[in-house]
């Protein structure tokens, strides 16, 4: 029973087409699905189920929410019970009101992040096929980007993200992976990373000013991918925010850009080490805050933690 990995992001963006050429010919996905309204459905060639990021035309570039995927539709029902017994309302979406989905879950974290849950969702296959199938898809564009790995999400202020973060612990059986700390003897945190499966993180949380969305990312294999994407990301003139580095805190080795309407983006390779449920916490001091955001240099980039997409409900 439980969670099993992120399903979809759900964004706002400024220009549609735009969008549109920049996820397929820059970050190699494909088109699976478009609404009347203009709204993109697009998955990445190595993801199976029909789309992992949805692009809604608007005249904000703010954040929906996400969705994660659960094993079976019974753990649905399991895990609307403990949503409720914490304190929070949730209800039911029909099958088919979220596109292409089964029923589905729906709820404000306490972070006030809309989050969804889901069993089901049309399955199209991985572009490689599941017999004999090559390692990686002879045509293609761009990055090609393996799938969407996680997504880090900004609350408001250190208690909001404690509270979030203990949330998806005791409700979700999230295993915290990663914290930083801060404070009279690093009683707050400031940051986590949490796993629901063996990678770093599945969902990590900061503290800001504001409830957003910090980024998303887009697997790649390894460092090698990292630079042959920051190429890509040249030869388009896309604007790069961090230049390829490695991570301290989860190992990831990373670049960080935006996309057309000002969505900060990543590419994370690496699987940096097992997580599993009894992996002892690793935790960041204040003093090395900004050597476990960017391991080579250690240096404070303030733009990289008060620049981000802000929630839709603000």
């Amino acid at each position: 029973m439980g969670i099993m990995r992120l399903g979809h992001i759900d964004i706002n963006v400024l220009d549609i087409e735009e969008s549109r050429n920049y996820y397929e010919e820059i970050m190699g996905l494909t088109v699976t699905r478009e609404d009347e309204d203009g709204t993109l459905y697009l998955k990445c060639w190595d993801e199976w189920d029909k789309y992992s990021l949805v692009l809604r035309p608007s005249e904000e570039a703010t954040f929906n929410r996400m969705a994660y995927k659960v094993k079976d539709d019974a753990d649905l029902d399991v895990l609307k019970e403990r949503i409720e017994k914490y304190g929070i309302k949730t209800k039911f979406l029909e099958a088919e009101i979220v596109a292409n989905c089964g029923r589905v879950l729906s709820f404000i974290l306490p972070s006030g992040h809309e989050m969804q849950l889901y069993a089901y969702k049309d399955f199209l296959g991985k572009e490689v096929g599941t017999t004999n199938p090559a390692p990686w898809p002879f045509k293609g564009k761009g990055i090609k980007a393996h799938w969407i790995d996680h997504t880090l999400l900004m609350t408001q202020g250190p208690e909001s993200l404690m509270e979030v973060t203990k949330f998806f612990i005791e409700v979700f059986d999230f295993t915290l992976a990663e914290q930083v700390c801060v404070g009279p003897e690093g009683s707050i945190q400031a940051a986590t990373w949490l796993t629901c499966s063996s990678t770093p993180h599945d969902i990590a949380f900061v503290a800001g000013a504001e409830v957003g969305m910090h980024h998303f990312a887009f697997f790649l294999d390894g460092w090698n991918d990292i630079l042959r994407a920051a190429d890509v990301m040249g030869m388009h003139n896309v604007k790069i925010d961090v230049t390829p580095q490695r991570h301290g805190i989860t190992r990831g080795e990373t670049i960080y850009f935006f996309d057309p309407s000002g969505h900060r983006l990543e590419t994370f390779a690496g699987l940096g080490y097992l997580a599993q449920p009894d992996m002892p916490t690793i935790t960041w001091t204040e003093d090395e805050l900004w050597r476990g955001i960017f391991y080579h240099t250690g240096i404070e980039n303030s733009s990289f933690t008060t620049a981000y997409t802000l929630n839709a409900y603000k």
